[in-house]
């Protein structure tokens, strides 16, 4: 018995790639533009958040600071803050792995300390307080985790991210242009 050796081509039907429409991108940049620059519009303002910013990051670890700001953004749906804090949180060491896994965190617990769990927990509750308020069980891990100093910092950066998110996605900031001064 023979059997043909000859391989038989595969044809797999052409896809064609995603339509992207140039313009999309240009008339975002272009209606960003005719909204108003924040910080020239209200510099004190816009400088006492930068204050609130500052002191509240005062004694947190840097990759928890990376990590709550990036999962509030991620639900206040802040692509400008969303880029801006995974590149920030990349620079200052963070892994690939745990970036991707912030907004399934508690689909991927492994990837995240208990003491980081609590702070995201908190984050989501904080941001979402809409829905439910902030449920005493979050607060109590949170509280078991940090010391009531930590605590009033995570807090206070939780607000002022949510805050960060709303001035990026009133005035509308385009991802990728990030305009820190």
């Amino acid at each position: 018995m023979t059997t043909n050796t000859t391989a038989t081509a595969r044809t797999t039907p052409a896809v064609a790639p995603p339509v992207v429409d140039a313009t999309a991108g240009i008339a975002a940049a272009e209606a960003a533009r005719t909204r108003l620059d924040f910080a020239k519009a209200a510099p004190k303002v816009f400088r006492a958040i930068v204050g609130l910013d500052v002191a509240a990051r005062s004694g947190l670890d840097p990759a928890l600071v990376e990590l709550i700001q990036i999962r509030a953004s991620h639900l206040n749906h802040c692509a400008y803050c969303l880029h801006m804090h995974t590149n920030d949180a990349r620079k200052a060491g963070e892994s690939e792995d745990r970036l991707h896994m912030v907004a399934v965190w508690r689909e991927a617990r492994h990837f995240f300390t208990p003491k980081e769990q609590a702070a995201l927990a908190l984050t989501e509750a904080v941001t979402l307080v809409a829905d439910a308020g902030v449920p005493d069980t979050v607060y109590s891990e949170a509280a078991a985790h940090f010391e009531e100093e930590e605590l009033a910092h995570v807090l206070a950066l939780i607000l002022t991210i949510n805050t960060w998110n709303r001035v990026a996605l009133a005035t509308g900031k385009v991802a990728g242009t990030d305009e820190r001064r």
